[in-house]
């Protein structure tokens, strides 16, 4: 029995659910950090950008080497 499409994309599907997660966590410790603190919202979001651009960088890399391999 052959497996037709790419078993790479069913690998990457999966592993994209970590960085998702990481991003939903972010975002939630940010809101959180916010309505707690309002006065420290400058701060918070350039922290929580920072975090959201790493954790969307092992995505994109997860999705580069999906296609190589």
């Amino acid at each position: 029995m052959a497996i037709e499409g790419s078993a790479n994309m069913i690998g990457y599907g999966l592993a994209a659910i970590g960085p998702g997660v990481g991003i939903g966590l972010i975002f939630a410790a940010y809101i959180n950090g916010v309505a707690r603190q309002p006065e420290a919202q400058g701060r918070l979001q350039t922290i929580a950008i920072l975090g959201f651009a790493l954790a969307e960088a092992l995505a994109i890399i997860g999705i580069a080497l999906a296609f190589v391999l």
